[in-house]
């Protein structure tokens, strides 16, 4: 079965305008909560590779200081191979998501498609009926987020 062709939200549009007004830690910080907020969806299809979960944790490393860029960008590559490596779009993309929040560390551009394979992670791993409302319900997450700044700074929320 062909997956169905993802559609975002008009958010989207919004979200990558107000990330250009962002500075680079702050952009850090919302792209790993991004990706943490999936990362369940690629852990239920790759419950033994843990490539996505260190590529979230080596971001939130470089936010608090503890590891170099070039380590961050080594996750992050290492969770775009786990996402070519899977045969789930959803977990694909879950994947693809943490490996962007990790190369924000190198580049702060990264964080809005860590945002955006977040929402596809989500598409992909529900229902037909109910992709619209849930791409819509994170990308207002995703905004609300990012305009309050209402990032943790490093620590794992979940």
């Amino acid at each position: 079965m062909a997956k169905p062709a993802f559609k975002d939200a008009p958010l989207r549009r919004e979200i990558e305008d107000l990330a250009k007004q962002q500075d680079h830690h702050t952009l850090a910080c919302w792209a790993a909560e991004c990706a943490e907020r999936v990362l369940h969806v690629f852990e239920a299809q790759q419950s033994e590779d843990l490539r996505a979960l260190d590529a979230i944790a080596a971001g939130r490393g470089w936010i608090r200081g503890e590891i170099a860029m070039v380590d961050a960008r080594k996750a992050a590559f290492a969770a775009h191979a786990a996402a070519r490596e899977s045969d789930n779009p959803a977990a694909s993309a879950a994947s693809r998501a943490a490996g962007h929040a990790a190369a924000t560390a190198h580049v702060k551009e990264h964080a809005v498609h860590a945002a955006t394979y977040a929402v596809k992670a989500i598409f992909y791993d529900c229902p037909i009926e109910d992709q619209e409302r849930r791409v819509l319900e994170e990308r207002t997450w995703q905004y609300q987020n990012l305009l309050g700044g209402n990032t943790d700074h490093g620590e794992r929320t979940s």
